[in-house]
């Protein structure tokens, strides 16, 4: 039996190498000679090349001429009308009339069609016929579709014209007469004043509270002033003896809010007990206690209907009651933080609440959600106001005062108060703001013991002042 033969070693050699050689053998074979290059293809290199100009150049090569414009102008408008969409009937014909050098244009507006595709946020492009596929993007693009949000409506700036000083603490609450002739502020000095509209002087004082005034209240079908402060008191003013002639006890904690009902003879306070009280204004008695809320119910407003009492509280919810049964319609959970202000639009059907966290606006009868403003104040809002125009105003706790357009929820300006001379920067805080029966004024109530007067700039034109709108792409659902 013969020996098994030994196993040479095997020169370990890497991949390069080895596929340099493969390459070698294989010139070798084919090619004779290795120094000499191949001759160049004349044919290949030209369809090369017009294959380059053609890709480039192919949609300006058969441009027509000054002279034959006229002429052909009749049949271009023919050629450009249907739409040269792929996989359309009409694009094939389009290209034999018109040629290269047409251009198609795209209506504003395509029906929803599952094959086309359409994006949403960009624009789309339609392919020219006659035009290469690189450069497609360019040839026709549609028109970008319009946002569905509301354009803001153009409001001239508002601007400070005067300042009152008289209250000697912080000025918490304001209240205006229906005749537009006065209107009455209550601070933490324990006092009402009673001020003219259009010279802004002092013509009452009325003392008798003894905590700081958190609600006011003037009566349409009655001469009488309602006032609610920290004392647990709320108190009926008789104007024309310029005294108190009822006082409504029942609250265990300061009352925060106070309210008059449009159409009957019903007050609503609500305090720092977390219940909404309802009184009978003749008689004194407590109608009902509305209860449900967890914290204080810091804001409240009346309708003539269903729902007709609105509290807002400090436990981030905003409830409808139901005043003939006394319970709860609906209970609104989309704030986060206290919702200290609420202001219903004196025409439509909705209403507006902020909140630290943010402003929201819904509609009535049934509170749907319709939108957040869109920016946010980043304070704590104590005031909010709106008028017919559909201005609306948040005064916040940093002296900020911000106008928004009701309709598109757009910030059109934003102003900070000036703090009278002598007090701290840090009393720069609006508590209470409130427009006149004619929506052209509006008087806030700061921390700085000064009552301010602003109105519209007459002189602002939208030229002088335009309007920096942007519609946002995607907005939030609560």
């Amino acid at each position: 039996m013969a020996a098994p033969m030994a196993e040479l070693p095997v020169e370990p050699q890497s991949l390069r190498k080895l596929s340099l050689k493969s390459l070698k053998r294989g010139l070798d074979l084919f090619v004779p000679s290795h120094g000499t290059s191949f001759p160049l293809d004349t044919q290949s290199k030209r369809i090369r090349l017009s294959y380059k100009v053609t890709a480039e150049y192919g949609g300006f090569k058969n441009l027509p001429s000054e002279d034959t414009n006229d002429k052909s102008k009749h049949k271009t408008e023919q050629s450009s009308t249907p739409l040269a969409l792929p996989g359309i009937p009409g694009a094939k014909g389009s290209k034999k009339e018109g040629g290269q050098s047409a251009l198609v244009m795209a209506p504003p507006m395509l029906p929803k069609a599952p094959e086309l595709a359409m994006p949403s946020k960009s624009s789309a492009v339609i392919s020219v016929p006659g035009s290469s596929d690189r450069f497609a993007s360019s040839s026709a693009l549609i028109e970008r579709i319009p946002s569905k949000w509301p354009k803001p409506v153009w409001h001239p700036p508002w601007k400070n014209y005067r300042v009152i000083s008289g209250h000697l603490g912080w000025v918490r609450s304001v209240a205006f007469d229906p005749s537009n002739t006065w209107f009455c502020t209550g601070s933490a000095d324990r006092t009402i004043k009673i001020w003219d509209v259009a010279s802004g002087r002092l013509k009452l004082t009325l003392t008798g509270h003894i905590e700081q005034i958190r609600g006011l209240a003037v009566s349409q079908r009655h001469t009488y002033l309602f006032s609610a402060g920290d004392d647990k008191q709320v108190k009926c003013w008789d104007l024309e003896q310029n005294k108190v002639i009822r006082s409504y006890h029942g609250h265990l904690s300061g009352v925060y809010c106070l309210a008059l009902h449009p159409t009957i003879d019903v007050l609503l306070t609500g305090g720092r007990d977390s219940v909404c009280r309802v009184w009978d204004v003749r008689t004194k008695a407590m109608v009902c206690a509305l209860t449900g809320h967890d914290n204080t119910v810091c804001s409240v407003f009346a309708r003539p209907t269903d729902p007709q009492v609105v509290t807002g509280s400090h436990d981030t919810t905003i409830k409808f009651w139901d005043l003939v049964a006394g319970k709860t319609m609906a209970t609104l959970t989309h704030h986060k933080k206290s919702v200290r202000a609420m202001a219903l639009h004196p025409k439509e059907h909705a209403f507006s609440s902020a909140s630290a966290d943010n402003i929201k606006k819904f509609s009535l009868p049934k509170g749907e959600f319709l939108h957040n403003m869109l920016s946010q104040q980043k304070t704590i809002i104590n005031s909010m106001s709106v008028n017919e125009d559909g201005v609306l105003a948040t005064g916040g706790d940093n002296g900020s005062l911000w106008f928004w357009d009701w309709k598109s929820g757009h910030n059109f300006q934003q102003t900070q108060t000036i703090v009278q001379p002598g007090s701290l920067d840090s009393e720069a805080c609006i508590y209470a703001s409130s427009y006149d029966i004619s929506g052209s004024r509006l008087v806030t109530c700061e921390a700085d013991k000064t009552i301010k007067m602003w109105k519209e700039d007459m002189s602002a034109t939208p030229e002088t002042h335009p309007l920096n709108f942007r519609p946002p792409k995607d907005f939030r659902r609560f």
